[in-house]
């Protein structure tokens, strides 16, 4: 009889994250799911992934019947992560390269169609590999904890280990939003390809809706790339590269008037009227108008998301992936201040309050590199708290929470800056 979701064997019906992935990757009930066993009576097995390390502490899918991509699983990258990830994946790595002898010890999900199906028409997996030339492609996902602000991301390689994309799955509102706004931002960047100091990004392979869901398939990184270390200084050049795409700086603006600021007072409208803590953003945009509307500044496009641990050195140049947040139309700065931001709240693990603190010391430091005198870095700072918490609004209202780091907390402290 076929497993159905829902049923006890079937992992997709766990509250956790393998059930999480499971449900994402392969939500046609059509598709039967086991842990343990084979295909069952009239399904033919497709699939099939060592559940690492257990079924009860899921951590890895690794892709089975295919040596060298189970391993390219687990090693491929792995210059750009922590030293103890990259010796568990590692010994990982090695026992993939001795197929399922070496995996042995773990959990095997099998993943099987009924008989006469057509697995593209049920199977993300098969789906993309039509959609990339027809070669056949083996899967590996890593598992984390329920996250409604999370993207399951499928690592696609043929079976002789060849990295082939990256499938980002948007699967609600928020990360379908996300999953799209970064498939557009990385078409719009074909046309930097080349340009002095502008990073370099990967490619969007394709991207297609699927069952619900948005996915977007983005180019491997170079197999030779390496982290940028946390405490790297600021890269002003790419950041300006970034900021013109390339060009020559545009001529300053003042705020008041300016379409980002309509931006802003439109987003605080909406939240105001889904909730009470929307009416404090409402004040908020309302108090950056009166404090900078004068103040002229250069604006235009921002990475979103500019971070040590989405860039990379490759071949001399940076590279730099995951543009999800990139957006135009943004006072020049705005990735300087995500930077420091950033660094204080998740690798020092600061408060809002210190993370905001750390943003008027870079830009201070190092904003006059970007031709932000004093005036204008105020701007900068105070804009991109409030850009911030819209933010954090806009994943809340889609479906993916608040973040407890940044709600309310970073409300109280835009509100403290605008008063003193």
């Amino acid at each position: 009889m076929t497993t159905r979701v829902g049923s006890a064997t079937d992992p997709r019906s766990r509250v956790d994250g393998l059930g999480w992935v499971s449900r994402a990757v392969f939500p046609d009930e059509r598709v039967n799911l086991t842990v343990g066993g084979g295909a069952p009576p009239g399904h033919r097995a497709v699939a099939r992934y060592a559940v690492v390390p257990s079924v009860a502490r899921a951590r890895f899918l690794v892709p089975l019947g295919a040596p060298a991509a189970g391993a390219a699983s687990l090693l491929a990258y792995n210059a750009l992560r922590p030293p103890k990830v990259r010796a568990l994946r590692a010994v990982l790595g090695g026992l993939a390269r001795l197929g399922a002898v070496g995996l042995a010890p773990f959990p095997t999900l099998t993943v099987s169609v009924p008989a006469g199906a057509v697995a593209a028409e049920l199977l993300l997996t098969e789906r993309l590999a039509a959609e990339l030339g027809g070669t056949p492609l083996l899967a590996a996902c890593g598992v984390r904890p329920p996250d409604p602000n999370v993207k399951p991301t499928l690592q696609l390689f043929s079976a002789d280990g060849r990295p082939r994309g990256y499938a980002k799955i948007g699967w609600n509102d928020a990360t379908r939003a996300l999953v799209t706004a970064e498939a557009a931002a990385l078409r719009a960047l074909g046309a930097v390809a080349g340009v002095a100091d502008h990073p370099t990004p990967p490619r969007l392979l394709t991207e297609t809706t699927w069952a619900g869901q948005v996915v977007a398939v983005i180019e491997p990184l170079p197999p030779a790339v390496r982290g940028v270390p946390v405490d790297d200084a600021p890269r002003i050049a790419a950041l300006l590269a970034v900021a013109r795409r390339g060009g020559p700086a545009d001529p300053p603006r003042t705020l008041a008037g300016s379409t980002f600021l309509s931006r802003l007072a439109g987003q605080a409208d909406r939240a105001a009227a889904a909730g009470e803590s929307g009416a404090r953003a409402v004040a908020a945009v309302a108090a950056l108008a009166r404090r900078h509307g004068d103040t002229a500044v250069e604006f235009g496009h921002w990475h979103g998301d500019w971070v040590p641990w989405n860039l990379g050195q490759h071949d001399g140049g940076l590279v730099a992936w995951d543009w999800e947040h990139s957006a135009a139309d943004v006072p020049v700065g705005f990735d300087l201040a995500h930077d420091a931001f950033q660094r204080a709240l998740v690798l020092r693990g600061e408060s809002a309050a210190v993370a905001a603190s750390a943003v008027d010391t870079y830009l201070d430091r190092h904003g006059g590199r970007l031709g932000l005198g004093a005036a204008q870095r105020r701007l900068v700072a105070d804009a991109y708290l409030v850009e911030m918490w819209l933010r954090t609004w806009r994943l809340a209202d889609a479906g993916a929470g608040w973040n407890a780091a940044l709600h309310p907390a970073l409300l109280d402290v835009i509100e403290k800056r605008h008063s003193g």
